[in-house]
């Protein structure tokens, strides 16, 4: 059916014709800007919605594009029911994304661009989910790329927000060059770039193993997850865009749909393996002591998104897909009801907030079943998706597939330490900037503390549950936060993700029992010590965890300074000894060319005094070198 190629056509044509519009805040270029932004969205949620009802069979287009040597390029697309239920969650996000910013940028001279942008982002992303080549996938992951850093660094009265947009396209580019290359290879070996061949080939290693760092770039993965948390710098409904369904959302899925390359590489899955372990624990550890609350969501993000390559690294691409699903609902949920609180309080820090529950009740419990949801609590979404995670961990532990047995053990080991340090952080940020007493007008944090106030916000007399507008997304994301996990128990969705049956055994116990532990913990120390942050009793290990074990700035000391001295140094060479041979060159030849116009224009006794002086010295020479000889 050719209406699949309009899931990712639509926004991207209409995000093409936004910008052609001309940015102003004035009700004129911004009522259609919106509405094109909007209707992108809507319209490509409306084709995915008639595909997963009406569709009875995978849809496949393929179409020659050109031939280089014995390669061949296709053009196509690719949609099963699994692409469809991604590309029907990166539509709800987008259209929520679109509708809450028409309030939350009310004031946006450049409200215009950013809405197209939206549009683009959207189509990119779902140009990845749907397209059946690699050429497809690499286009959306560039324009995702591109679009990521004008959204990041869209509102330039904040002066972290051009620096955090850079920070996001050079780690990710770093990441994108290994991407290519991984993706370059397999077509090369394949002769095509049709991924139902590519997949039909037997893989090699190296070309798995380059495409994994461009997912670690693109879904903020260890080592390259660094510029995730900077990145809150931009508006918040980007960051619910960012986190919940398109760019860190596209590593994940492109694993999901090679992984039939990968569980043929047991050295590529103990990659993964590794990075996951290592990012959930780096991410939890670094949530906990945030007193931003966006950095304490992007954190989680981290850790969450580990979770999910995780499950592809022990064998269960399945499980990786509907924690994906979940996580866009419950993390969408989080950031826009975020926004809701940082629209109210003028303030990212929790250290100036608090009591906000009487007077914020919808964002209140808006919060409550987001963090539930990511906490694991039952039986809320992430609960069921986390279980399969788990559960799928703990299969591996046995042995007996492509999974080393040491990967599957350090898999388990991490995401089930991370629960118990969820459950904590999620609990402290609920108490600390909902229950108590409001500390709007309290001292500054320490000078250690990361994050910053937002310059768009002034703090209003009294703080109020947020417009209609930013009020309607936020509780109909609360619907799929609460309920989406009992999609696990449907046959059909079972069927599409090929996932297993959920299992209530013992395998679950230990999980819950840390998760109780976690959030007992984080309650007793704001209980037993009220006014002070639970955060204090990570006592000097704090600023560590808060710099994200300082990450930054060891890519600083050995990745941009000496970056930035060989530049110096090819600077300085390209001056002093390129640039000046050639002007030299130049120079020189200009000078000759003078000195011998100004022997064609003397005069003759001159002349021939020259001559003279020429031949003497010419006699010379051969007189001395007749003596020599």
């Amino acid at each position: 059916m050719t209406a699949a190629v309009l899931i990712a056509g639509i926004p991207l044509l209409l995000g093409i014709a936004g910008l052609l519009l001309p940015p102003g805040d004035d009700e004129g270029r911004r009522r259609p800007a919106a509405a094109l932004g909007i209707a992108g969205a809507a319209a490509s949620l409306l084709v995915t919605l008639g595909l997963l009802l009406f569709a009875r069979k995978p849809i496949e287009l393929s179409t020659h594009w050109i031939s280089l040597g014995d390669v061949d390029l296709t053009l196509g697309i690719s949609v099963g029911h699994a692409a469809l239920y991604v590309a029907l969650a990166v539509c709800v996000v987008a259209l929520f994304v679109q509708i809450y910013s028409v309030a939350y940028l009310h004031d946006d001279p450049r409200y215009a661009p950013y809405a197209a942008q939206i549009s683009l982002f959207t189509g990119a992303m779902l140009l990845v989910v749907t397209s059946g080549d690699l050429i497809g996938v690499l286009v959306g992951w560039e324009v995702m790329g591109a679009c990521s850093y004008l959204l990041i660094g869209h509102d330039r009265r904040l002066p972290e927000a051009p620096a955090a947009a850079v920070k996001a396209f050079l780690v990710t580019r770093v990441g994108d060059v290994g991407f290519l290359l991984g993706v370059a290879i397999l077509i090369v070996d394949a002769g095509t770039s049709r991924i139902a061949d590519v997949l039909t080939e037997a893989p090699h290693p190296a070309a798995l193993i380059l495409i994994l760092a461009g997912v670690a770039g693109k879904s903020a993965q260890f080592p390259l997850h660094t510029w995730l948390p900077d990145a809150m710098a931009g508006p918040t409904p980007i960051s619910a865009l960012i986190h919940a369904a398109t760019m860190v959302a596209a590593g994940v899925y492109v694993v999901f749909r090679l992984y039939p390359l990968y569980e043929q590489s047991p050295a590529a899955l103990a990659v993964l393996g590794v990075m996951a372990a290592i990012t959930i624990l780096l991410g939890a550890l670094s949530a906990m002591a945030q007193d931003d609350l966006k950095r304490v969501l992007a954190w989680s993000t981290v850790s969450q998104i580990g979770y999910m390559t995780g499950a592809l690294a022990v064998g269960s691409p399945a499980a990786a897909l509907f924690h994906l699903l979940t996580h866009a609902a419950f993390k969408a949920l989080l950031f826009l009801a975020a926004g809701a609180v940082i629209h109210a309080v003028g303030t990212n820090y929790l250290s100036r907030m608090g009591g906000l529950r009487e007077h914020m009740p919808i964002t209140f419990w808006s919060f409550v079943a987001g963090l539930g949801a990511l906490a694991g609590l039952p039986p809320l979404a992430g609960f069921w998706s986390k279980e399969n995670v788990l559960t799928a961990a703990t299969h591996a532990t046995e042995g007996g597939g492509a999974v080393p047995v040491w990967v599957a053990w350090l898999v388990w080991l991490a995401g089930l330490f991370a629960v118990g340090l969820t459950a904590w952080y999620a609990t402290r940020l609920l108490l600390w900037a909902f229950f108590g007493v409001s500390r709007a007008h309290g001292p500054d944090g320490p000078d250690w503390e990361v994050g910053f106030d937002d310059a768009r916000y002034t703090q209003p007399a009294l703080p109020h549950d947020p417009p209609a507008a930013m009020r309607w997304p936020i509780l109909l994301l609360a619907i799929p936060s609460a309920l989406l996990g009992l999609a696990a128990f449907a046959p059909g969705f079972r069927t599409a993700l090929e996932l297993d049956e959920p299992h209530l055994g013992v395998a679950i116990v230990l999980p819950l029992v840390l998760l109780a532990l976690g959030a007992t913990t984080a309650w007793w120390l704001w209980r037993e010590v009220p006014g002070v942050d639970p955060a204090t009793a990570l006592g000097p290990a704090r600023p560590l965890l808060a710099a994200g074990f300082r990450f930054d700035d060891l890519q600083d000391r050995f990745i941009v300074r000496p970056t930035r001295a060989l530049a110096r140094a090819v600077t300085t060479v390209d001056e002093k000894v390129v640039d000046a041979t050639v002007e030299g060159t130049g120079t020189t030849t200009s000078r000759v060319g003078e000195a011998l116009a100004y022997a064609h224009r003397m005069s003759l006794p001159a002349a021939a005094a020259a001559v003279l002086a020429g031949a003497l010295l010419l006699g010379a020479v051969a007189v001395l070198f007749g003596a020599a000889a």
